[in-house]
């Protein structure tokens, strides 16, 4: 009876594993795709426009940055969650009708500097509260 019960739970996890488990292995093995998937439907000028805007933040606020955009949206500019829409996930209110990219990554750092001061100090709030 056991042998029976070891093959049925080996079949159910194989079954599961391809059928479902696969997606989320991928996904956190590979966070850096959906990053990379997501800026790729970027325009150059975007980007750079981008680029422009996080230029004074610090490898280490980018990284703090990065890793609130991948908890709070997987990295999409189009993720919504009720009133929240973006990157971020902030309010559509803060994003006064404009949901392009450039402007959530603009509104992103005033919300962050005004309410913690820095990316670092609103991912630590993220990591005590699961929301900046």
């Amino acid at each position: 009876m056991s042998k029976l019960k070891l093959k049925f739970a080996t079949l159910l996890l194989l079954f599961g594993f391809s059928f479902g488990m696969v997606t989320d292995v991928t996904a956190n093995v590979l966070p850096e795709q959906t990053t990379t998937a997501q800026a790729a439907t970027l325009s150059a000028s975007q980007k750079k426009q981008i680029a422009a805007v996080n230029a004074g933040l610090s490898k280490k606020q980018k990284a703090a940055k990065n890793w609130i955009a991948k908890r709070e949206s997987g990295y999409r500019y189009t993720a919504r969650n009720g009133n929240c829409y973006g990157r971020y996930q902030l309010l559509k209110a803060y994003l006064h009708g404009d949901l392009s990219p450039v402007n959530q990554e603009r509104t992103a750092n005033s919300y962050v500097a005004g309410r913690y001061g820095t990316w670092t100090h609103a991912k630590r709030f993220w990591q005590s509260h699961h929301w900046y």
